[in-house]
């Protein structure tokens, strides 16, 4: 049931890479990088949030089987006129998620409302089955006042 829910996240908030930037050379396969992704949230029409990410590179990146940093940073921006929702949001919901190595390591966006102040906070951190990592990185969009943001 997890697996359907996080795999019905990933199909709806698709990343779109929008730039990189190479951090070290390798003789074989990509070069190590930095990546920067734009994801636009499924359920608030308006926003998209900016991720940027270690990406390994070399033979075992190439073909998916090295494992990312869990290094990321984010900012989300209105970037419409309006902001508007699809329905009612929980207090707080995973955006998205992406495998960060062939097993057990995930990067997570997470949407959390902050309904007293009228914004939209967001959170990326990694996980990992074992031993997650406590980096972290957060940012906030604020919705005008004769918007309110619809909670369940």
């Amino acid at each position: 049931m997890a697996l359907s829910a996080t795999t019905a996240l990933t199909a709806q908030a698709g990343s779109e890479q929008i730039g990189e930037v190479s951090t070290a050379f390798r003789w074989l396969g990509r070069n190590d990088r930095v990546v920067i992704e734009a994801y636009d949230d499924p359920k608030v029409q308006g926003v998209t949030c900016y991720v940027s990410r270690a990406r390994t590179g070399g033979a075992k990146g190439t073909v998916g089987l090295a494992e990312d940093r869990a290094e990321a940073s984010i900012a989300c921006r209105q970037v419409a006129a309006n902001v508007s929702f699809t329905g009612k949001l929980p207090l707080q919901e995973d955006v998205f998620t992406e495998r960060m190595s062939i097993l057990f390591k995930r990067l997570h966006v997470v949407r959390v409302v902050d309904p007293k102040r009228n914004t939209l906070v967001y959170l990326t951190y990694s996980d990992k089955l074992v031993d997650g990592s406590p980096q972290n990185s957060v940012t906030a969009v604020p919705v005008i006042t004769s918007t309110p943001i619809p909670l369940k």
